[in-house]
């Protein structure tokens, strides 16, 4: 069993090397363990030092690409290396490495795929009461769409198995946490959450930059969410609302109109008009969005079978390959060591 833990990086060079010296080399149930970092366009020394610290595997971006696409390529690169199990963490040392055998038990028990690590929000001296907030709602719309119990969905403190990690995709730019965990949700995939330990606070946020920023973010975040995995009720709630409220209105109109009042009641029919054809467009818009997101599971599926199809030819062609090379082994001639003889010499009285 091979454990990497992955490590996304940006202009990291203060800190990456004591959150290195935090991590294990050995952790309980896995014979190997490796370190990667992914490099997301780093213009200090975050590589040079990555590599002067001893990490098995540098990935490195040409340009930043953001934290949500450096998450994903440190799960590529894992799964290339030959990963079972691989633990996401932070460069500027949040997590408690302590925490890394309580993370995975859960996969090695086989109780889960996609563990998330649980800080003790409320604990968190730097963390603002408006970023607390935002955690708990963040929290909370994950549980509601992905049917998980997730109380920390924004840790990015996570170990991921290799099957789970082949089935992920993150479309989001800003943050892979929240939609990894919808996804696991959406695909079946067992989630839990264990309790961890966080470090001192080394460096401001980079996904915080301003409560203003952090809030504007936060809510496009989530109504993107909503819209990509709930996209039917996103759409057809407002627009069966939109519809309702202008039949009530149309409804009034004819009653005045009935009563011979109507032509002082023109502008409700003008705004019924625009309410149930608001209405109709919406709950058509959430109908075509619920098929492309159907069509959209089914390419993830397909993409994961794909997957799984290139592994089982990988294994096959070691395994020829290993035959091979022992059949080849066993045509080889033995080697005979032979020293020379003087002529005139018995072979016994050679001298040493």
């Amino acid at each position: 069993m091979k454990l990497i833990i992955q490590i996304p990086c940006y202009n990291e060079a203060e800190t990456l090397a004591q959150a290195l010296a935090e991590l294990p080399r050995d952790v309980t149930g896995f014979d190997v363990v490796e370190w990667l970092i992914v490099d997301d366009g780093s213009t200090d020394a975050t590589s040079e030092i990555a590599r002067e610290q001893g990490v098995d595997h540098v990935v490195r971006h040409k340009m930043n690409l953001g934290l949500a696409r450096a998450f994903m390529t440190g799960l590529e690169a894992c799964i290339r290396n030959g990963a079972d199990v691989i633990v996401n963490t932070d460069a500027d040392n949040q997590y408690e490495a302590g925490d890394i055998p309580k993370l995975v038990e859960p996969i090695l028990d086989g109780r889960a795929e996609l563990v998330v690590g649980a800080r003790p929000i409320e604990q968190i001296a730097h963390f603002s009461p408006i970023k607390k907030l935002l955690q708990r709602l963040g929290s909370a719309v994950v549980r509601m769409v992905s049917r998980t119990d997730i109380p920390d969905a924004p840790s990015g403190f996570r170990a991921i198995s290799r099957s789970a990690a082949m089935q992920l995709n993150v479309f989001n730019s800003y943050t892979y946490t929240l939609e990894t965990i919808i996804q696991a949700g959406h695909k079946g995939i067992p989630v839990t959450s264990v309790p961890i330990r966080t470090n001192a606070d080394l460096r401001p946020s980079r996904l915080v930059r301003s409560i203003p920023s952090y809030v504007r973010r936060s809510i496009v975040t989530i109504a993107r969410i909503f819209m990509t995995y709930k996209p039917a009720p996103f759409f057809g709630i407002p627009g069966l609302i939109s519809f309702t409220i202008g039949f009530v209105l149309g409804i009034r109109f004819l009653s005045f109109y009935i009563a011979g009042e109507g032509a002082g009641h023109i502008q409700s029919v003008i705004l019924a008009s625009l309410l149930m054809g608001s209405g109709f467009f919406l709950v058509i818009i959430g109908l075509m969005a619920d098929l492309i997101s159907v069509n959209r599971k089914l390419l993830e599926k397909l993409d994961w079978k794909i997957a799984l199809l290139n592994e089982e030819v990988r294994e096959q062609r070691r395994g020829v390959t290993v035959a091979d090379d022992e059949l080849d082994a066993q045509k080889q001639p033995p080697v005979v060591t032979t020293r020379p003889v003087r002529i005139g010499q018995p072979a016994g009285s050679q001298q040493q």
